[in-house]
Order: C-alpha cells, then sequence, then structure tokens
C-alpha cells in the first residue's frame, strides 16, 4: 500500500477535482469526518467547504493549509468500502490528524481502486499540525495497517527494482547502456502508446530520445530505432545506440506491433473519459503553465509540451501513469490541442472547453439554490455560528469550480472575514 501526501493552498480546487469525478460517477463520497450533514447524503462543494472554513480562518501562518492524500493498495488486494472506511480514519488519526474535518472519496476511475482523503492541516486554533518526518511515519503507517488488515506487503527486492527502473536516465553514468536498457525494455510491457511521437514523450520523461533511421540493404528499404541519453537541456549528449542492442522486444517492427496493438485496445475500451475530466478540472482551477503541470502530476499525470524557437506550443503530450497510456492532446479530442492550450497560457484565450465548463457550473448552481436554502446544520456543528442567509447567497452566487477569470464571490465572502477578523484583533490590542 502506497500513501502519497499533498499539499496546497487551493481547497475547492481539491474538493472540485473529488467531486467532478463524483458526478461523472467515477468516485464516491465514502465517508466524511466533522463534515455537515445533508438532508439527502449528497454533497457539494460550497456545503463541504463549510466545514472547512472555520480552521482556515482561524489560521495564523501556515501557507499550505490544504491536504489531499490519495492511499493505493496493491492491485491485488480486494479492498472492501468498510475496510476503506477504517483504513482511512486510521491512517489520519496515526498521522496526527484524527480531530481534522476530512471527507474520504474511492475512486474507480482506474483499475487500480483508491481512495483520497481531504483536509486541512491546521487546528481549530490556527496552529499548524506537525509534519515532521511525514513520509518515514506514514510508511511505518502503511506498513502497520497492511500486516492489520491483510493486505500485500511490497517486498524489498520489488522497491528496489521499481526504483532503478523509474529512474531517469544519467548522461555521465559509466553504465548508461544498461540504465537505458532498463527502461526501453520495460515501458512497451505496461504503457500503451499508439506513435512514435507518444513514444517519444514517454521516453523523454527518462531522458531518453528515439529516432528513427531508414537506409537500404541489398537493394530493400530498412528501417530501425536509435537511441541517445537527454541532458538537462533536452539535448542529445551521448553516442547512439542501436536498438538491437537492447534485444528483439526494443527494435522497429516490434515498436509498430505495439503502436497497433494500443490502437486497438484503446478503440475496444476508451478510457479518455477519466484523464478529459481530470485535465478539465486542472485547466479550470489554475491560470498558468506551471500551476497546471504541478496539479495533474499530483494527479499522476506528467505533461510533455513541444514549442518552437518563437516559444510557440505546436505539441503536448498527457502521460497518465495511473492507466499507464500516453495520450497525445488531439487525441483526446480537439479542445485539448496544442493550439487551445498555446492561446490559453499565452494569450489568455478562454477555451470552448472551459467555456462548456462555466456554464455547467452556472447551471448547476442555479437549480441548487432552492435546495441549499432549506438545508439546515446538524446539531454537533453550532458552534460555527453561520449565518444561514449569508451562506446560502454566498453558496447561490459562489463557482461550483473556481473561475479562472471572473470573480469568485465565495473567495471574496472569505477574504472579507479574514480581514474583519485582523481588525478586530488589532483593535484588542
Amino acid at each position: 500500500m502506497v500513501a502519497k501526501i499533498g499539499r496546497g493552498q487551493n481547497l475547492k480546487g481539491v474538493l472540485s477535482y473529488n467531486q467532478l469525478k463524483v458526478e461523472k460517477e467515477n468516485a464516491e463520497v465514502l465517508f466524511t469526518h466533522k463534515i455537515l450533514e445533508t438532508s439527502d447524503g449528497h454533497y457539494s462543494v460550497a456545503q463541504m467547504f463549510r466545514s472547512f472554513e472555520p480552521y482556515l480562518l482561524a489560521n495564523r501562518k501556515t501557507e499550505k493549509t490544504v491536504l489531499h492524500i490519495s492511499i493505493n493498495p496493491d492491485p491485488k488486494d480486494n479492498v472492501s468500502d468498510e475496510k476503506f472506511n477504517v483504513i482511512a480514519q486510521e491512517y489520519m488519526q496515526k498521522m496526527g490528524y484524527g480531530k481534522q474535518p476530512f471527507v474520504v472519496f474511492k475512486h474507480t476511475d482506474i483499475e487500480r481502486t483508491h481512495i483520497h482523503i481531504v483536509s486541512v492541516c491546521v487546528d481549530e486554533e490556527g496552529r499548524k499540525i506537525s509534519d515532521s518526518y511525514e513520509r518515514m511515519r506514514s510508511m511505518d503507517v502503511c506498513r502497520d495497517l497492511e500486516k492489520k488488515y491483510g493486505l500485500i506487503i511490497p517486498t524489498e527486492n520489488k522497491q528496489q527494482q521499481n526504483k532503478k527502473t523509474f529512474n531517469p536516465v544519467d548522461y555521465k553514468t559509466n553504465d548508461l547502456k544498461s540504465h537505458i536498457a532498463s527502461v526501453v525494455r520495460y515501458l512497451p510491457k505496461y504503457y500503451q502508446f499508439q506513435s512514435l511521437g507518444e513514444y517519444n514523450a514517454l521516453l523523454s520523461l527518462f531522458n531518453i530520445t528515439v529516432e528513427e533511421v531508414k537506409g537500404e540493404l541489398h537493394g530493400k528499404s530498412k528501417n530501425g530505432l536509435v537511441y541517445f541519453a537527454l541532458n538537462e537541456s533536452e539535448e542529445k549528449t551521448s553516442n547512439p545506440f542501436k536498438a538491437s542492442l537492447f534485444g528483439k522486444t526494443a527494435g522497429y517492427q516490434q515498436l509498430q506491433n505495439h503502436f497497433e496493438e494500443s490502437k486497438t485496445v484503446l478503440k475496444q475500451n476508451d478510457k479518455r473519459q477519466p484523464i478529459k475530466t481530470t485535465i478539465e478540472t486542472a485547466l479550470q482551477s489554475t491560470t498558468n503553465e506551471q500551476d497546471f503541470k504541478k496539479q495533474l502530476t499530483e494527479r499522476g499525470i506528467s505533461i510533455v509540451v513541444r514549442r518552437n524557437d518563437t516559444e510557440r506550443i505546436y505539441g503536448i503530450t498527457f502521460v497518465d501513469h495511473n492507466s499507464k497510456i500516453v495520450w497525445n492532446g488531439s487525441r483526446l479530442g480537439k479542445e485539448f490541442s496544442a493550439n487551445i492550450f498555446n492561446d490559453h497560457w499565452n494569450h489568455n484565450i478562454k477555451s470552448e472547453m472551459e467555456e462548456a465548463v462555466s456554464l455547467q457550473t452556472k447551471i448547476a448552481q442555479s437549480n441548487n439554490i432552492e435546495v441549499l436554502s432549506v438545508e439546515k446544520l446538524h446539531h454537533l456543528f453550532d458552534f460555527l455560528n453561520l449565518d444561514k442567509h449569508e451562506d446560502g447567497l454566498i453558496e447561490a452566487l459562489g463557482s461550483l469550480l473556481p473561475e479562472a477569470k471572473g470573480e469568485d464571490y465565495e473567495e471574496i465572502d472569505f477574504t472579507n472575514k479574514i480581514k474583519k477578523k485582523r481588525k478586530h484583533n488589532r483593535g484588542q490590542k
């Protein structure tokens, strides 16, 4: 079992990411702790945000208050919803977050069912909960939970093998050939890609590139492949390595067969929708390339952007490490093509996809106004002391997905509350 801990500042973005998957029926709310109850058992981003708001208002000086944890059992483990609930609660308790509000989402959009936990890392008094030695403590907690609930424990040999396989190639190493071989032999066994461009995008993550070479032998045309190591500037820095050095599985014809097999598999089982949803959410909740890449990286998706000499984007590829599929942007749809991202990041032009998501958000808000206005707080949350009329208005106007360009009324309200709190504190002093 592997636990990945992410931290950030955009709580609504994290909640929106998970909630959008729920609406697409790729996830469900599995468990909540210290979260406002609803009359019908369904949650909205605005409703969940309310439960975290007192903690954010109390925050003293912590910059990254949002906690986003994914817990990933071995694919061979058959974990029931009840066991997922217990694992999530025990993990949060042992990591020091047991008294915090948190929501547990079960994701089923990929073959490996896993859970995401959304919380905040400041307590009721605004103090940051200690994250000292967090990675080591998390690993220890995972090992304890694996033993307690009979889950598969990763062996040291398997961990070392995976570490070697996934390490990017260092062009300065003396054993460059074997390092390239470990990557080249591995990738086609587990990743699906349909073209040389997609394959090169995947290889670039490991500081490798491949080129096709053509020639003639005894009057017959021959095609082959040569591999190079790349430096920090993505320039070829090694001598060429013929594909034949890495065995038949790395050869030209085998790679062509892999392209066709991937096309057939993906045509029979279209897996584009989950990654499209994730990209839509990230693009909607970020305003620049750096934040967009960071958010997708936290979701297990790498982005390879290709630019010409004038910095114009002419190609973009997404490597989904969850489903092990490489997608050229245009293969996902015209709204994910290189031109769209070039306009969005270089010219600040809103795409059709963003307009569509924004429109759906406004419709959803309009439909929810009446429902939200009649909801009542559970008596356990009386301490929140929220003004129902004010919060109902905020929910009606606030955005389900953070708008990159428009005003966010819930954020404005949140900011005003912080300003009032600071003025009050100065007055007492």
